[in-house]
């Protein structure tokens, strides 16, 4: 019988190992924009120490394509280090062990509900909240919804009795810190949640059910001013200006560039959880991670942000990429920069739609360094019938991924970009639309990339943030 091996997509990160140091970057000491050459024009790079390298493969259908997998090994100085650092490990683990492995418990800590908890009661029954953390959404135009242990389904807010306190109320309720902007929508819907004569801990459990409401008018609501950059590529892209894409983050990981990310609240980031593989020692320790937000230049980095929590999806299947979505809650809120909008619930991008994706990846697939300064590449949105085709990726694609690129090659996110955004701009806002997460190759033909879609996990973003809100 053949053996094949169809099933399980390359990520994006392949190009760090997390147990060696990151790929340095090029010695750009007066390196002007006008000597960056982000295309696939060959980049010199700065001279590393010789690595071993075991060529293994991408695991594509029928004839696959091979990436480099580098292992780094210092010489007899750092052979010493090593045994230093492993009898100081020791020492530490027959010291500490006990508090150490308390606080990896504590880092664990799963959910635990009662048999008889019920959801969207307004209370909490479950020990982390998620018995009433998928109550609350957002409809065209920001249309508050709600839903209720009696109703058991989505309808509007009457914006009778709305007030700012009660704006800023349930914002914080969904993991911001307050209300931006609040207003009243004309509606058709015939079934209103009513809000209650006084404001409880949560919206959920402050309204009831009603066929009426004083002149059918609703609440608008939008608890964060997104989207918007102050100021107005990545494989075949260009050079990224100071201020355009305010949101991109970039996750280093014991020191240097990991993977990108999306700030989507003052305390909150959107990346990819292939980001953080359990099999790498640390990578899911929030200590070893470093958030740096809005800069355009590896060179320039502004002063870091810390990492309280990392939150992975629990249904993230390493294999097949499904659910690649994490959320890392930061220690202290990113102050004075515009995060990107997240899409209202139902929200579609059609295919065909121009977007862009941002980061600081490699330029050109299997190259030795990521990019210092942040690239930018317009890339159409691609149906996931057309995607899941034979001749492109045989149906490897779910409803929780979204393919964009171009079919005929040339224009992609590549290694190092991964969990970094995929935006489009409807009304002159930019939406977070998809997460970088896998690809076979960069730029190649029948081979988009493809992201986490982040309009099929909506429910789960606001779940974990209202969770952990501050």
């Amino acid at each position: 019988m053949e053996h094949r091996q169809a099933e399980f997509p390359p990520s994006y990160d392949s190009v760090v190992n997390h147990n060696t140091p990151p790929p340095s970057y090029p010695s750009l000491h007066t390196l002007s924009a006008a000597q960056v050459q982000p295309s696939y024009i060959p980049q010199p790079v700065h001279q590393t120490p010789p690595c071993v390298v075991q060529t293994i493969p991408t695991q594509r259908s029928q004839a696959p394509s091979y990436r480099n997998k580098r292992y780094c090994y210092g010489g007899s100085s750092g052979t010493a280090v090593i045994v230093v650092l492993v009898v100081i490990a020791v020492w530490m683990g027959v010291r500490y062990g006990p508090s150490l492995w308390a606080l990896s418990e504590k880092e664990a800590e799963t959910d635990k509900c009662p048999p008889s908890f019920v959801s969207c009661d307004g209370t909490r029954d479950c020990s982390l909240g998620s018995d009433e953390s998928q109550c609350v959404r957002f409809g065209a135009a920001n249309e508050l919804q709600v839903m209720t242990s009696k109703t058991t389904r989505f309808h509007p807010v009457c914006a009778q009795g709305w007030n700012k306190s009660i704006a800023d109320q349930t914002c914080q309720q969904l993991g911001f810190r307050e209300s931006y902007d609040t207003g009243v929508l004309p509606t058709s819907s015939s079934t209103f949640q009513s809000l209650n004569s006084q404001f409880t801990n949560t919206i959920q459990g402050s309204v009831n059910i009603s066929t009426s409401c004083s002149g059918k008018q609703t609440v608008s609501l939008q608890c964060i001013k997104c989207g918007k950059p102050p100021g107005s590529r990545i494989v075949g892209g260009s050079l990224a200006a100071e201020g355009e894409w305010p949101w991109q983050a970039s996750l280093h990981f014991k020191g240097g560039h990991t993977c990108g990310g999306t700030l989507v609240a003052p305390d909150f980031i959107i990346t990819a959880a292939h980001c953080f593989p359990k099999e790498t020692p640390g990578s899911q320790s929030p200590s070893n991670w470093k958030v740096y937000i809005g800069l355009v230049s590896q060179l320039r980095l502004p002063d870091p942000y810390y990492v309280k929590r990392i939150i992975l999806h629990a249904n993230y299947d390493s294999a097949t990429k499904n659910n690649d979505i994490a959320l890392l809650k930061l220690t202290k809120p990113a102050s004075n920069i515009q995060p990107a909008c997240l899409p209202v619930f139902g929200q579609t991008f059609p295919a065909a739609k121009k977007c862009w994706t941002t980061g600081f990846g490699v330029i050109r697939f299997q190259a030795e360094s990521s990019s210092t300064v942040l690239m930018k590449v317009d890339v159409n949105l691609i149906d996931s019938v057309v995607c899941n085709k034979a001749a492109v990726y045989g149906g490897r694609i779910t409803e929780n991924m979204q393919c964009a690129g171009d079919l005929n090659g040339g224009k992609d996110s590549c290694q190092g970009d991964s969990g970094g955004p995929l935006v489009c701009q409807v009304d002159d806002k930019w939406f977070l639309t998809g997460v970088t997460s896998w690809g076979d190759g960069c730029g190649q033909a029948n081979r988009p990339g493809v992201y986490s879609n982040v309009g099929q996990l909506l429910m789960w973003i606001y779940g974990k943030m209202q969770q952990e809100r501050p």
